[in-house]
Parts: C-alpha cells; sequence; structure tokens
C-alpha cells in the first residue's frame, strides 16, 4: 500500500520538479492577485482529477461479504483530462494592469508540452508604487516570465493517476465496511498520508423476489482525505531565492452512491449511479526574494512570504459500468465511470467469503 501511495506522492512531485518549476517560481514576479490567478489556472486539472480519482474504486460489486469476510483490493484509477482543461483562456482571468504583455492562452500543468508558447508574460510595476521594493522608491521596474509546459504527455492516456489500495470487511446486518488507510509516508523532499473509509449496505432483501436472483443492490457512501507536502528548491539562476520553499496539497472527496450488480460463479457485471464532490487546497509557502533590474547595473529586491493560496471544488453525478472476472479467491476488474473527469478503474482482488 505504501509503495502504492509514493505513486501518488511522486505525481504531486513532479509538479514542482525541474520541468514544472522552472516558471511556476517565476510567476511570483507578477503581482501578487495575479500570481495566484495564473498559478490556479495552471494548476486545476490535476487538482480536480485528484479529487475525482479518490472517489472512484470504491467498490468491484454490489454484493457485501458475509461477517468477518474480507477483502484486499489493489487497483488504480486514471481520471481523463477534458481537451479544455488542456489549455487555459489568459484573458478569462482579468488580470491586473501591470501585466503590461500576454498571450492569450497557456497550457495547464496537465497539459501538452509541445502547446509552449513562444510568447511570455511582461508585468510592468510603476515608478514608486510598490512599498515593498526599496521601501517605495524605485523606478519603473519591468520583468519578463513564461508560465511552465504542461507534462500531460509524459503521463498515461494524458490523465491524473491515483491508487485505490483497500480492505474490505463484512459487518452484521449486511453492512460492509472499507479502508485505506497510509501513514505519513516518503523523504524529506516529499512525503504524504493518506485516509479514507466507506460503508456499503445491502438492500436486496428489501425488494422481496429479487434476493432470488443473482442481482444484487446496495447503497454505499465513502469519504478520502490525504495531505502531500513536497520542498520546493531554490533555482539559484532566475532571480528568485527560495527559503524553505514547500507547497503543501490537502484534498478531501466524497461520494454517495447506489450499486447493482449482478453476480455469476465466474463473472459478476456491476454499476453505480450518484453523487462526487470534493475540494483541495494547495499553498505555496516558504520566503521567496525576487530580483528586478533597474537599469544602470541596479537592483531592486521584493520578498514575498507564503505566496500562493489556492483552493478547488468539484461536485456533480457520477455514473459507474464494469466488470469482474472470479478465478476462486481471486478477482480482476475493470470499470469505466462518466463524470466531470471520466475516470478508468483495474486492478486485482483477493475475496473471502
Amino acid at each position: 500500500m505504501k509503495k502504492s501511495f509514493l505513486i501518488l506522492i511522486g505525481v504531486f512531485a513532479f509538479t514542482f520538479s525541474a520541468k514544472a518549476q522552472d516558471g511556476l517560481e517565476n510567476i511570483l514576479f507578477a503581482d501578487i492577485s495575479d500570481a495566484n490567478l495564473l498559478t490556479e489556472a495552471y494548476l486545476k486539472p490535476a487538482a480536480e482529477g485528484f479529487i475525482y480519482g479518490m472517489s472512484s474504486g470504491w467498490y468491484h460489486t454490489a454484493k457485501v461479504h458475509k461477517t468477518l469476510g474480507f477483502d484486499i483490493t489493489i487497483g488504480a484509477n486514471l481520471s481523463l483530462v477534458p481537451s479544455d482543461k488542456e489549455i487555459f483562456n489568459v484573458n478569462s482571468l482579468n488580470l491586473s494592469d501591470k501585466i503590461t504583455q500576454n498571450p492569450i492562452t497557456s497550457p495547464t500543468v496537465l497539459g501538452s508540452g509541445d502547446s509552449a508558447l513562444q510568447n511570455g508574460f511582461e508585468v510592468t510595476i510603476p515608478a514608486n508604487s510598490d512599498p515593498t521594493i526599496n521601501n517605495g522608491i524605485h523606478p519603473e521596474l519591468v520583468r519578463n516570465f513564461t508560465m511552465p509546459d504542461g507534462f500531460g504527455d509524459d503521463l498515461p492516456l494524458n490523465a491524473a493517476p491515483t491508487p485505490s489500495v483497500q480492505i474490505s470487511l463484512g459487518l452484521p446486518y449486511q453492512f460492509e465496511a472499507t479502508v485505506r488507510v497510509v501513514p505519513e509516508v516518503g523523504s524529506d523532499d516529499v512525503k504524504g498520508k493518506l485516509f479514507g473509509l466507506g460503508i456499503k449496505k445491502e438492500i436486496t432483501d428489501w425488494f422481496g423476489p429479487l434476493d432470488k436472483l443473482p442481482l444484487h443492490v446496495s447503497i454505499m457512501g465513502a469519504f478520502t482525505n490525504m495531505t502531500v507536502t513536497s520542498a520546493i528548491d531554490d533555482p539559484n539562476d532566475n532571480g528568485v531565492t527560495i527559503t524553505d520553499g514547500l507547497g503543501e496539497l490537502k484534498l478531501d472527496s466524497y461520494t454517495v452512491q447506489a450499486l447493482a450488480s449482478l453476480n455469476f460463479p465466474f463473472i459478476n457485471v456491476y454499476g453505480g449511479i450518484g453523487y462526487v464532490s470534493g475540494s483541495s487546497s494547495l499553498n505555496i509557502n516558504g520566503t521567496y526574494e525576487l530580483e528586478y533590474s533597474g537599469g544602470l547595473g541596479q537592483t531592486y529586491r521584493k520578498t514575498l512570504v507564503d505566496p500562493l493560496n489556492l483552493n478547488y471544488k468539484v461536485g456533480g453525478l457520477t455514473s459507474t459500468i464494469g466488470a469482474r472476472l472470479s478465478l476462486g479467491f481471486f478477482k480482476i476488474f475493470g470499470s469505466y465511470t462518466l463524470q466531470e473527469y471520466n475516470t478508468v478503474n483495474a486492478g486485482i482482488a483477493f475475496s473471502f467469503r
């Protein structure tokens, strides 16, 4: 389970690797409100895709285990990025007039690296307008920066991947509990932890004669909480000095669904319909010293502390169709979920009773 969770940590850390970071810290040269808007738009599909991915993969049958029966499930979710989420319209962000030159569109973090723009941004700080620069005494300062590329081409199917490792236990009265737990793992540079809990209640016998058929019906609710932190290194070569740089991602996802499955000896077909919602926040903390050239060899510096605070929310209907092959206690399953970020789920399970 820890190794699978490290995959997700690695995806988040990659956002702050040399490829993505070559530009993320440069955004801070813009006005702080503009920097938040640009970074929020750039990271949006990853933040939203993680929510949809963590809300998926909770079941591969509507039938619950007998009391104390259990299964161990190892799976993976790929939340497919909609094509309109691969780029964002810069003009729609209503940036301040300090941005004196900008492209019309820019790739998001899960966009194509080939869509990197030739033209970057230009930010102009009017003379003596910023009290945080040399006590407000400075000439007009101009700085150019570019947004980082997307790295969707480096991911499978241009999707946000999330692991799904869990243990389910049958309880009395046709209840079943599913737990996802990963204690804090990682290194000094990147670490994370996760907790999720799902409850499923089979209600097949509520429908009278249906309990004589291979059809099973249940209802389910689940939530996941995840925290990942990643160190942000000092690039040392672009006019930005970073001290104690840290990116912190917090994610909460929720889902409520009605499930049904047709269970036969070697195969079952299952599906669900319901609602998914969630939120995520990304804070970029630390001290960032920005260096501006004022001409005539003069250098002006501006210091920002904990500059970025980004928040995302999603919500909408979800529906799933899938199939599971049973080879004794060994199961192989796969499903496809229709939602804002359509999600592919596949995996294996070891199921007893």
